[in-house]
């Protein structure tokens, strides 16, 4: 029911699953990219993996109110499990692969990514869910089956590490 107008809102349109990919599908990647710490082939992985189980799926998530808030939330999981697992065989390594990039402070960006890579994975997605894809902390809860206190406390301490991590490396960064 919509609350404005008091009325019963019209069944959705389904999204045929290649539409939503195409539109879907960059933001998918820069949400995964960050959630592994810039790890490309990783963040590739995931998506791929993430799409792949909606896809079986897809008739009845496509008639969801929010398909891409679904599907976003299934990324995240998946990262979690992967994280989880201990018999991955990948190692992480501590440099980025080359890739043009835009941005106008390029070592300021490495630098935090450096940092975010550097936190529990649990942090890493609260804090990419609530300040990366802006997300309330009420989404951000349900998206991880957490509290919304714990959201609230996760974020706080991991902002805190980020800080303290990041201390004098980015001042310096800043100044150059």
């Amino acid at each position: 029911m919509d609350q404005t107008t008091g009325t019963v809102a019209a069944p959705r349109e389904p999204v045929e699953f290649p539409e939503f990919v195409a539109a879907r599908g960059r933001h998918l990647l820069r949400t995964a990219f960050l959630l592994t710490g810039g790890d490309a082939h990783l963040a590739e992985d995931l998506v791929q993996e993430a799409l792949g189980r909606v896809y079986g799926k897809w008739r009845r998530v496509s008639r969801l109110e929010n398909p891409a808030g679904y599907v976003q939330t299934v990324l995240v999981n998946t990262f979690l499990s992967y994280r989880r697992r201990r018999s991955s065989t990948e190692r992480v390594t501590d440099s980025i692969p080359e890739t043009g990039v835009s941005d106008p402070d390029p070592a300021l960006r490495l630098t935090l990514l450096r940092a975010l890579g550097e936190l529990a994975a649990l942090d890493r997605a609260v804090l990419v869910l609530r300040f990366w894809e802006d997300r309330s902390v009420e989404e951000t809860a349900a998206a991880l089956h957490l509290s919304s206190t714990a959201v609230r406390s996760r974020s706080s301490r991991a902002l805190a590490r980020m800080r303290a991590r990041l201390g004098e490396e980015a001042a310096a960064v800043m100044r150059s």
